[in-house]
């Protein structure tokens, strides 16, 4: 496994699309995202004016205010963003293998220390391209990310019994 700087991996989806034709169904805001890695929710609007990041099925987004909140989802449909939102676009690599490697805590950890601002930080967007990773060769990307999404699947199912006995 050679280690590669993100930026060789991914780039930020630079779409954009007009407001007006935003559903709030398929937009995602930092508000919306939930912390601790806990995907994301219905927001409560979405805008009416400008315009919106656009992203795609499998993308990686991050919120990039306050990442010490670790909020990540990957997109599991096309949809809409916040511009407070990176979006990740996975070039050469699998774009699961790019969402897990990115779910790291040394990831939030560099992009937090690498942050501008103090009241409300933001993720240095050169600096978060200069992050390095472990890149498998791509069969084995595959491997890792099929036990990964195992072990998620579990966890997901013991959460699930866990709030039918919390009630």
């Amino acid at each position: 496994m050679k280690l590669v700087k993100l930026g060789s991996v991914c780039r930020y989806r630079a779409e954009t699309t007009e407001a007006a034709k935003v559903s709030i169904e398929s937009y995602v805001s930092t508000e919306s995202m939930l912390p601790n890695r806990g995907g994301i929710r219905s927001p409560a609007s979405a805008p009416q004016t400008g315009k919106a990041k656009a992203f795609r099925k499998g993308d990686v987004l991050i919120s990039n205010i306050r990442p010490y909140f670790k909020k990540i989802w990957q997109a599991d449909r096309d949809g809409t963003c916040s511009n407070d939102v990176l979006v990740f676009e996975a070039t050469n690599c699998n774009p699961d293998y790019l969402f897990w490697s990115l779910m790291d805590d040394a990831f939030f950890s560099y992009v937090t220390k690498t942050s501008k601002g103090t009241k409300m930080p933001r993720g240095d967007k050169r600096a978060i391209m200069e992050y390095e990773i472990g890149l498998p060769a791509k069969n084995n990307q595959k491997v890792i990310c099929s036990v990964l999404d195992s072990i998620q699947s579990k966890i997901a199912i013991n959460q699930q019994i866990n709030g039918y006995l919390a009630t």
